[in-house]
């Protein structure tokens, strides 16, 4: 009996350790999202993005959908595209700037905007692998995490929704893979930016401490203003 409790002790402490991992890397994974549409839109002197942190309660939740790990059924950035909608084809943004100069400064504007949607989108997922190898005191560098890696730190939505916006960017599959690479290594800069490492920390316990269920851009903004 003594022994049995001990072990059903043991399991617990395991169970409580798991849980406890899975809201520290699903809050790094947010907080790198949320913290990068802050910064990287300020930076580009692009208008403030409207977004919330949304966040289900993992302790209400059963230990087995957990452990599966679907980022987006346990956490989302709602919002925060500066594209609201994907737009249409670059060959037609192209063909625009040719013809007006003053079409041609939008179309500048709306690419940048283009391109930091999808920093942003990658910062999340690169922020939660940064953070479990400095958990397990390993390296963390472009040889050992990739693109194709994203999806072991549930980056596998972030990717698809990077790969929507680049089918509008041009129809060459080699020319997407391109532009993703270019991007993938400025989001690895900003994740690598000591700075920015550090709003992502500040933010992530704030999402683990504040234990809310939605947190505003509001309250993301005061925090990494303060």
């Amino acid at each position: 009996m003594v022994f049995d409790m001990k072990r059903n002790k043991i399991f617990k402490n395991i169970s409580q350790d798991k849980l406890l991992g899975h809201k520290q890397c699903i809050a790094f994974h947010e907080a790198g999202h949320a913290a990068a549409i802050y910064l990287n839109n300020k930076a580009r002197n692009l208008p403030p993005a409207f977004f919330q942190i949304l966040l289900k309660d993992l302790n209400s939740m059963s230990e087995e959908s957990i452990m599966v790990y679907q980022v987006d059924c346990i956490a989302r950035v709602k919002g925060g595209r500066s594209i609201k909608s994907l737009p249409y084809s670059a060959d037609t943004l192209h063909k625009s700037t040719d013809h007006h100069h003053t079409m041609g400064a939008l179309i500048k504007d709306h690419i940048v905007a283009f391109e930091v949607d999808i920093i942003n989108l990658l910062i999340g997922p690169l922020a939660e692998a940064k953070y479990i190898a400095h958990t397990d005191d390993e390296l963390f560098n472009h040889k050992l995490v990739d693109l194709e890696a994203l999806k072991n730190y549930g980056g596998s939505s972030d990717l698809e929704m990077a790969y929507e916006y680049l089918q509008c960017f041009s129809a060459c599959k080699q020319q997407q893979n391109e532009k993703l690479d270019e991007l993938f290594d400025v989001a690895f800069d900003f994740i690598n930016n000591r700075a920015n490492w550090v709003a992502i920390t500040k933010l992530a316990n704030y999402i683990l401490d504040s234990n809310k269920n939605i947190i505003d851009c509001e309250e993301v903004v005061a925090l990494l203003e303060h």
